[in-house]
């Protein structure tokens, strides 16, 4: 028994990243939906923010508190369907993310074309 509770803690510990990651968005470029894949090392309150090449703030994605974990797959990762925050799409061009989770941030591009 106390050899299978070690095994599970062991698969847990490895399954769990050791740093806070934001990764590439896919499909990029993308039209008209994207999803935004990360890791966190620890529990955290996880927003995303879309601003325009001009850096203004087109959309914020409050993703509430996330344990600590692998979120890649399209079930977990951020959506984005490719609208601001009025609800409408957004023209074709370069846009930047932000994710912040904890005390980490970290910023990519990304490329919508219609």
């Amino acid at each position: 028994m106390q050899r299978g509770i070690r095994f599970l803690e062991q698969l847990l510990a490895a399954l769990i990243p050791k740093e806070t990651t934001l990764l590439a968005n896919y499909p990029n470029p993308f039209n008209p939906e994207t999803w935004i894949p990360y890791q966190l090392a620890k529990p955290a309150d996880v927003t995303l923010r879309i601003y325009s090449v001009n850096g203004s703030l087109v959309q914020t994605l409050a993703l509430g508190h996330q344990p600590a974990g692998i979120y890649q797959s399209r079930a977990h990762a951020a959506y984005w369907d490719g609208r601001n925050a009025q609800g409408e799409p957004v023209a074709s061009g370069l846009y930047f993310y932000t994710l912040t989770a904890g005390d980490f941030t970290a910023t990519r591009k990304m490329l919508i074309r219609k």
